[in-house]
C-alpha cells in the first residue's frame, strides 16, 4: 500500500518533556508498518551537527544564532527530510523553524520580517524560486510555564547555552509559540505539558488521530 510522506514537528521550551512521546509516537507509527525518520534541529544532518555544537555551545548574537541555524536547516531539508518525505515516511523531528521564530525571535528579539525572508529561502524548493514552502503537516506545541520548566531542568543536566537563560527569556520564547500557534491554528496543536505523563500522550495520540494517521 502507498502512502504519502507525512512531517510532524515536536516543539516547546526547554523542560517541558517533549522527547519521550516524541519516541512513543514513533514506536506507535512503526506499530502500523510505516517507515519513520526520526530527527532534530539543529541537526539531523553531518554538517548540521557541527553547527549545532556551535549554536548550542560558541558564544555569538542572535542573527549569528540564526544565520548558522537556517544554514543547518537548508541542509536538514534537502538531505534528510524531503528525501524522507518523497519516500513515503513519517518524518517526526524535534524542532523546526518555529523554534528560531521563537528563540530567536521572541527570546532575543531579532526582527520577524528577517526571519521569515530566511525561512522562504531556506524552506522553498530548489526546482523553481517560487517553489512551495517545506511546512509540517502538524506540529504539537508543548506548553510549559517557564518556572516548571527550569524546575525540571535542574533535576535532569547540566543547562547548555540556551538552557542556562532566565525565566523571562523562556516568557518571551513562549509568548513567541503562542503568536505562531495563534497565526496558524491548523497546523498546531497545544499540548498541555504540565498534566501527567500519560495524560500528556493522550492529548499527542488524539491529535495525530483526528488526522486519520493512526487508528
Amino acid at each position: 500500500m502507498a502512502h504519502t510522506g507525512i512531517f510532524i514537528t515536536f516543539e516547546g521550551i526547554d523542560g517541558a518533556g517533549k522527547s519521550s512521546h516524541l519516541d512513543a509516537l514513533t514506536a506507535a507509527f512503526r506499530a502500523q508498518g510505516r517507515a519513520v525518520t526520526v530527527t532534530r534541529e539543529p541537526g539531523g544532518t553531518a554538517l548540521a551537527e557541527q553547527l549545532r555544537e556551535l549554536v548550542l555551545n560558541a558564544p555569538m548574537d542572535g542573527l549569528t544564532e540564526a544565520l548558522l541555524v537556517f544554514a543547518a536547516r537548508r541542509d536538514h531539508v534537502c538531505q534528510v527530510i524531503r528525501p524522507a518525505m518523497a519516500r513515503g515516511e513519517v518524518v517526526v523531528c524535534d524542532r523546526f523553524s518555529d523554534s528560531t521564530f521563537a528563540y530567536q525571535g521572541g527570546g532575543q528579539g531579532l526582527s520577524l520580517p528577517v526571519l521569515s525572508q530566511l525561512e522562504r529561502w531556506v524552506q522553498a524548493g530548489t526546482e523553481t524560486p517560487d517553489a512551495a514552502l517545506l511546512q509540517p503537516d502538524l506540529t504539537l506545541w508543548f506548553d510549559l510555564p517557564p518556572l516548571e520548566a527550569a524546575r525540571r531542568l535542574e533535576q535532569a543536566r547540566a543547562p547548555d547555552r540556551f538552557e542556562a537563560r532566565g525565566v523571562d527569556f523562556f516568557a518571551r520564547v513562549r509568548q513567541a509559540y503562542a503568536d505562531r500557534v495563534q497565526g496558524d491554528p491548523q497546523r498546531f496543536v497545544s499540548i498541555d505539558a504540565a498534566a501527567q505523563r500519560e495524560q500528556v500522550w493522550q492529548q499527542v495520540a488524539q491529535a495525530v488521530r483526528a488526522r486519520g494517521w493512526l487508528p
